[in-house]
């Protein structure tokens, strides 16, 4: 039996037509549900360097999966004929997508609609090829991590909490979980870093699994809370400067940043932060989050720690797809899909340990590493040849996955990256003893 979440959506990769039109429209549908409460101004937002116009974004995702599964698959014209001046990301600088003359709301809409309806007619009864199976899935998973984008979006431009969760506007970790402190020890040894070509979809960057020799380490059982963070800003972390690399204190007089984005000390000395459009006390055993790698690795300056690097991230996250295994995420293993508007508490899911008893390596918060985003030996470019190689050398690498991405998208290898100064997106980070 195919194996899917509490709404019928199918939580594995998908393997024929039927399921790939099934993912799809639960994609479509998450992607307009993030969308619909927001009026015509906020569809467009205020110009920003870290966020898109959710107007020119979906149609973005709309022109993608046209381009490549009907398009470039099938040879078939445009159908909307400006589509590629107005939605083409690697064309259109970011700057620019505010001052388009993109369609009007209705407009975008129905594009959106005739591009899903005209793929699903090409799915309709028809055994995929190989390519095919990839250029469709390509499309499914860009678009599901735009979804993604849309929840932080929401969260950056201050707008109500998401309606497409399945718990919105109640707390988050109401199932508790509590702290889940301590280290364990990974022994090292030679470890196949990556995904091996022909195990399913793999992103470029994922690509060539390859041995790496890692030395014993030990790693945090979870990652770094609101409470610990706190007190490294109570202790005048972001004063500091021995913690700080020079990077990251250039950064930190830039942004004259003094506490974490969305932080704020009320009269009695408290702390609050801002939940999506309203401010909350701070809970302590939550994950703290929307952190750069710049503050990350000043915490880690600060406690005598460090970030691990990826290979031993994926190293003590196991052998396995998944921490736990080779069976599909669910909601007693992982905080996933968007079925709470915000991270659950650190001790929470211990279904989903990974061997060494690490939790939640998969879900509720990407976690930064120290290592930088570059290729893997024998890199090849694939067909969306943006997707990874333009980034390289400049964008730091993250693992995991958040509490809003799709259980469908992960694997213990699969790689995200974003520059280290990046506070905005869902991350937060997991520690390492220093040897």
């Amino acid at each position: 039996m195919t194996p899917r979440g509490p709404s019928g959506t199918i939580e594995r990769e998908p393997t024929d037509a039927a399921e790939l039109v099934a993912c799809l429209r639960d994609a479509r549908a998450r992607t307009l549900a993030l969308l619909e409460d927001l009026d015509d101004e906020q569809w467009l937002g205020p110009e920003l360097a870290i966020v898109n116009p959710p107007r020119w974004e979906l149609g973005h995702v709309a022109w993608f999966q046209e381009h490549w599964c009907l398009c470039e698959l099938r040879g078939r014209a445009p159908i909307l004929a400006e589509a590629d001046s107005l939605y083409d990301s690697a064309a259109i600088a970011h700057d620019r997508r505010w001052r388009l003359a993109l369609p009007e709301r209705a407009r975008t809409l129905a594009y959106a609609r005739d591009v899903l309806a005209a793929v699903e007619e090409a799915l309709d009864g028809h055994a995929l090829t190989r390519d095919e199976l990839y250029f469709h899935r390509l499309a499914l998973y860009h678009e599901d991590m735009h979804g993604e984008a849309f929840v932080y979006t929401r969260q950056t431009l201050g707008y109500a909490a998401p309606q497409g969760s399945s718990d919105a506007g109640s707390a988050p970790h109401a199932s508790g979980g509590g702290p889940w402190p301590g280290d364990v020890e990974v022994p090292g040894g030679t470890w196949r870093l990556g995904t091996r070509a022909g195990d399913g979809f793999a992103f470029d960057n994922e690509l060539d699994a390859h041995d790496v020799r890692l030395a014993p380490f030990r790693i945090a059982r979870a990652p770094v809370t609101q409470a610990e963070f706190r007190a490294f800003v109570e202790d005048g972390g972001y004063a500091r400067r021995a913690v700080w690399s020079e990077e990251g204190w250039a950064w930190k007089e830039r942004e004259r940043a003094e506490h974490p984005l969305h932080w704020r000390r009320e009269r009695d000395g408290s702390w609050s932060r801002r939940r999506y459009d309203r401010w909350v006390a701070l809970e302590p055993h939550l994950p703290v989050h929307f952190v750069n790698a710049f503050e990350a690795e000043a915490w880690c300056a600060w406690a005598g720690r460090r970030l691990p690097s990826e290979s031993e991230w994926e190293c003590a996250a196991g052998p396995a797809r998944f921490p736990w295994g080779d069976e599909p995420p669910d909601a007693t293993r992982a905080e996933l899909d968007l079925r709470a508007d915000e991270p659950c508490e650190v001790g929470a899911h211990p279904a989903g340990d990974s061997p060494h008893g690490l939790r939640q390596m998969l879900g509720n918060v990407w976690e930064w590493t120290a290592t930088p985003l570059g290729p893997y030996p024998g890199f090849r470019p694939g067909p969306y040849r943006e997707y990874s190689e333009p980034w390289f050398g400049t964008h730091r690498v993250l693992r995991g996955g958040a509490f809003a991405t799709r259980a469908r998208l992960l694997r213990n290898s699969w790689r995200n990256f974003y520059t280290p100064d990046r506070r905005d997106v869902l991350a937060g980070f997991r520690t390492c003893a220093l040897q």
